[in-house]
């Protein structure tokens, strides 16, 4: 059983609360997804994250094809972490682990996505040729969206 890790940080200019109240609302996720993804909240309940929140959205992660993800929070630790999990989606295993850390009068923020393709060799090859690609992808959009949003001060 071959799983996959992926690790992003980035330092923002912001404060610990800003960080915590911006990344740990779901209703924030659109803004930092890139529009090409189709992505879509299509029912949550409108609160910061919390243990056993059931979040659901439709994506179009290839080709516009449409399909449904419910992720659910696992895991809180106010202002320190939280873990988000596939419960039905396009992977078989799917966990994404979100840290943050004061470093001196900026906040490091730190994704770390445990994921397993569906398909068995087949999902390997897939996630070699292109989804490894396409979730880098993403996180890089992150990455410039978070600087646009938090480096205007």
């Amino acid at each position: 059983m071959k799983i996959f890790k992926l690790k992003y940080s980035q330092k923002l200019p912001i404060n610990l609360n800003e960080a915590w109240d911006f990344l740990s609302s779901p209703q924030n996720l659109e803004l930092i997804t890139p529009k090409s993804m189709g992505f879509n909240i299509t029912d949550w309940d409108k609160k910061k994250a919390y243990p056993g929140q059931i979040i659901q959205y439709t994506v179009k992660p290839l080709l516009g094809i449409k399909i449904n993800w419910v992720t659910e929070i696992t895991n809180v630790v106010d202002h320190k972490y939280f873990v988000d999990e596939q419960k039905i989606g396009p992977y078989e295993f799917w966990h994404h682990q979100h840290f943050f850390e004061v470093e001196g009068d900026q906040v490091k923020m730190t994704d770390i996505v445990t994921y397993k393709p569906p398909f068995g060799i087949i999902g390997r090859l897939a996630n070699h040729l292109f989804i490894k690609k396409k979730i880098e992808y993403i996180f890089e959009y992150r990455r410039n969206r978070m600087e646009e949003l938090f480096n205007k001060k």
